[in-house]
């Protein structure tokens, strides 16, 4: 067969399996599914671009062919989930779960094409309502319990054994494999599935987890009042580079390197002396109300008999696009992400009153409520993952040092329960605390570890730098990850341009600088448990 012949004949055979993957496409809005309604079920080739929603026509034009479905999904009378169930016409055999962020109500397509153009068979859902683009909007969970379950828990399982059978449906054979990765509520979303659905998925990705959600915001409400005391409490933005430039000249070189980083942030403390303003006020320093509001923020909330309910911030990064500035204090009093957070989540699931407020609320009250109200569909904390082990299900946590949002100490306190709770989870379960990053990504630390999925920016896609297929070798062949090299990228995702890499070492082990070589380079580090 001459070339020109072989081309037409692979063409050929091109254009019939993609007829064929249309064809078996559109069928499935015939399929009859437990209180389940297939909306539409569309084959997308780059030249649809135009039957995809507006975020997502031009990002198609560079995906393989798909079969969209959109379904709607009512376990409860109450229940409106969308979900949506992208599957590649060349699939890798595995299916993705995504997950979301804040309160959610959006659909991660961006999070579906990374997966579709890597050949996974991938689904997402609103989890029930339809939200703000920030995900700060909690107005539609007022007078709806059943629709807090959805966003809860119920919404990403739902999703989860309804996308799988519409898969097995349209593919003939189930996922080889099932993995879900994501992280903030996502986090929460991850450990909720272990915890409650052991069965969903064989691997488990919980980043940066909100999984006590109750405690959480009641720490933001807290945080609040700490920052809204008195008008001389509140920090402005304008003095967090004072507060940054005293935490890293006590503790940036205790971890042997002096790079803008602490690999261990729970060894520093900043003697009030470094802060405190001599006389006066000015941007270089903390006056006595605002010291004592960093110290509340530091400290975290306690219960009025001084039991630790929530911990509190780090020492780091308190400065950054993704630093204190958007998440703690806001540009301006009251105007904060965790404020906003706060308020929605006691204003419209706690209390059912649109008209409460943060200002005058007893704490160890609205926690008691938050808890009696919300904490059983909403909160994560089983430390118990034996079933979900115990079929082989394996699960990577991994957490910012820097998280402005949600404390880093919380995911090492739930990952310490879990390995004494449940029976060796060491064998099954793996933590990464990292230097130097904020809230899921961002800060000045090696942040970049294929944790959404994407390859990785240093160009080596492999598990050692990819700790989603890190995941992926040891559910399918048993090999467990230790060390994950991370990178620093400063470019584009088109021009990557990598400044640093580092170890993320398997916890409690923590990347040791050697004392000599490139400290810029991953190889000038060891993981080690001395300090």
């Amino acid at each position: 067969m001459n070339k020109l012949a072989s081309i037409v004949a692979t063409t050929l055979l091109a254009t019939a399996a993609y007829a064929q993957h249309s064809t078996h496409c559109t069928s499935l809005t015939a399929l009859t599914l437990p209180n389940t309604k297939i909306l539409t079920a569309d084959p997308i080739s780059p030249s649809d671009a135009a039957k995809l929603p507006p975020d997502l026509d031009e990002t198609v034009k560079s995906l393989p062919p798909f079969c969209r479905v959109t379904a709607q999904l009512t376990p409860t009378s109450d229940s409106d989930i969308r979900i949506e169930l992208w599957l590649p016409e060349r699939w890798n055999g595995l299916f993705r779960g995504q997950g979301n962020g804040g309160f959610a109500g959006t659909i991660d397509r961006p999070g579906m094409s990374r997966n579709v153009a890597q050949g996974y068979a991938t689904a997402a859902t609103d989890t029930g309502h339809i939200g703000s683009t920030t995900a700060v909007d909690a107005t539609w969970a007022l007078h709806h319990p059943e629709k807090i379950a959805d966003f809860g828990y119920r919404g990403i399982h739902e999703m989860t054994v309804t996308a799988q059978a519409i898969l097995r449906s349209f593919y003939g054979t189930p996922a080889k494999h099932s993995f879900f990765a994501a992280c903030s509520d996502g986090g929460r979303e991850a450990l909720m599935e272990a915890q409650r659905f052991p069965a969903d998925y064989d691997g488990i990705i919980a980043g940066a987890p909100a999984y006590n959600w109750t405690a959480l915001l009641t720490n933001a409400i807290s945080n609040a009042q700490s920052l809204a005391l008195t008008p001389a409490s509140y920090i402005p933005p304008t003095k967090l580079q004072a507060i940054s430039a005293a935490v890293l000249a006590a503790c940036d070189a205790k971890d042997g390197l002096k790079d803008g980083i602490l690999n261990d942030p729970r060894t520093c403390h900043v003697p009030s002396e470094a802060l405190l303003c001599k006389q006066g006020d000015a941007d270089t320093c903390l006056t006595e109300p605002q010291f004592k509001t960093l110290q509340a923020l530091y400290a975290g909330f306690h219960s009025a008999d001084g039991a630790l309910i929530f911990p509190g911030f780090l020492p780091g990064s308190e400065v950054g696009d993704g630093g204190w500035t958007p998440w703690i204090t806001g540009f301006t009093p009251g105007q904060s992400l965790l404020f906003a957070f706060g308020q929605q989540y006691f204003s419209n699931m706690v209390y059912s009153d649109p008209t409460w407020t943060i200002h005058s609320v007893n704490l160890d009250e609205a926690y008691a409520k938050a808890n009696q109200e919300t904490s059983a569909s909403l909160n994560a904390t089983n430390p118990n993952l034996s079933p979900f082990f115990t079929r082989g299900g394996k699960l990577i946590l991994y957490h910012g040092w820097n998280d402005p949002a949600i404390s880093a100490l919380a995911t090492v306190h739930y990952y310490e329960k879990m390995t004494v709770a449940t029976p060796n989870a060491s064998a099954s379960s793996r933590l990464y605390m990292v230097p130097g990053m904020q809230h899921c990504d961002g800060g000045p630390g090696a942040t970049s570890f294929g944790q959404f999925g994407e390859h990785a920016s240093q160009g080596a896609d492999d598990p050692q730098h990819n700790i989603s297929l890190s995941l992926e070798l040891w559910v399918e062949k048993g090999i467990a990850p230790d060390v994950i090299t991370a990178s620093h990228d400063e470019g584009t995702p088109t021009t990557p341009k990598i400044t640093m890499t580092r170890p993320l070492c398997p916890y409690p082990k923590f990347a040791k600088y050697n004392g000599t070589g490139d400290p810029n380079t991953a190889a000038s580090f060891t993981c080690t448990l001395s300090k």
